[in-house]
């Protein structure tokens, strides 16, 4: 069936007339199916890994929207966990974790090839899902991109500057370029599971991108990713990457759309998609970028900004999706609404 999933077509370089359509987090609190299931599990990370459950949220979008793609349900923090950090979600707070910023914490990490033990339970997701999932729709895995992921291990929480993780580069890059390096080795072998268990398709969120500035984009950034592609090229040379470089510059885009090894950029919704069409999309597939808020208010404007997008990329190949994660506050019947508004004329 791989050939008539319409997000594998996308991103193998097919422009199709209606785009496929994704959600970042459709998986999400703004849906009560979800809410219900959260509350049943307990707590976040035993959501996580609790195959069924996990399995359960990913498929309520599905069959609530009929989305093209049903996406893991996981989170870029149980990398950290399986090297042997503590990692813990507060309400209300976001994640708490122990941080690694001396050569002894990163000395006490694990390695690469003992993450599985831990990450076992995501893999037994994904074969559920497999089984699972409507013939038609194709299933992607994730994980975060390094310097993302190694901003939470260096602060400990999300930082609204990444302040943390840049002291760290600047007064000891050998010991930060390392830890980078012990995150890209167990990613490699995350996804590599990942794919082995049924993922037709790996997305790489580096939500934090537009924080590194000049060469330390190349290299914290583009340089992570294109080691990850590479490898997972290397052992399964027909699955599909998408990487999101959430933030950074039109420059940094169009260097990644042509060195990061993906099959699609995705773009947040503060980039201009006239621009991302003229430049990025002659280079590779291009995923976006529909502002979030859109989710919350509705209405004629949110159909409005669909039609805008759609036609702006209505050239090349293209996969619909909002520039950044739907929020809790958002109203499911104005994601039905913009699925509605994206295939009228289908």
């Amino acid at each position: 069936m791989a050939e008539t999933k319409k997000l594998l077509r996308s991103l193998n370089g097919e422009t199709l007339d209606v785009p496929p359509i994704w959600m970042m987090r459709q998986a999400g609190r703004y849906l009560p199916e979800y809410r219900a299931t959260r509350e049943k599990a307990g707590d976040f990370l035993t959501l996580c890994y609790t195959p069924e459950l996990a399995a359960e949220v990913t498929l309520q979008p599905i069959r609530r929207f009929g989305f093209d793609a049903a996406i893991l349900f996981a989170d870029i923090l149980l990398i950290p966990d399986a090297l042997g950090l503590e990692v813990g979600f507060v309400k209300g707070e976001g994640p708490k974790l122990s941080t690694v910023t001396t050569e002894a914490g990163l000395a006490a990490l694990g390695d690469a090839s003992g993450i599985h033990a831990t990450l076992s339970p995501v893999y037994e997701t994904l074969r559920i899902l497999k089984a699972e999932l409507p013939a038609e729709t194709a299933l992607i895995g994730f994980a975060g991109a390094p310097w993302t992921v190694a901003t939470y291990m260096i602060a400990g929480h999300g930082t609204p500057d990444q302040g943390p993780a840049h002291k760290l580069k600047a007064e000891n890059r050998a010991l930060f370029e390392a830890l980078l390096q012990r995150i890209t080795d167990a990613t490699i072998e995350y996804l590599s599971a990942q794919v082995e268990a049924g993922a037709e398709v790996i997305k790489l969120f580096d939500s934090w991108a537009g924080s590194l500035q000049g060469a330390d984009f190349a290299d914290y950034s583009l340089a992570p990713i294109r080691a990850i592609t590479r490898a997972l090229h290397e052992r399964h040379p027909d699955v599909p990457v998408i990487g999101f470089p959430r933030g950074t510059s039109k420059e940094n885009y169009v260097s990644f759309a042509k060195t990061a090894g993906v099959q699609a950029v995705a773009i947040d919704e503060h980039l201009d998609a006239a621009w991302a069409a003229a430049e990025l999309q002659p280079l590779t597939c291009v995923q976006g970028n529909l502002a979030p808020g859109h989710m919350v208010t509705g209405g004629e404007a949110l159909d409005a900004e669909v039609r805008r997008i759609r036609e702006t990329f209505s050239k090349g190949p293209h996969i619909f999706n909002l520039g950044h994660g739907i929020t809790p506050d958002a109203d499911p019947e104005n994601v039905a609404r913009m699925i509605a508004a994206l295939r009228a004329s289908a």
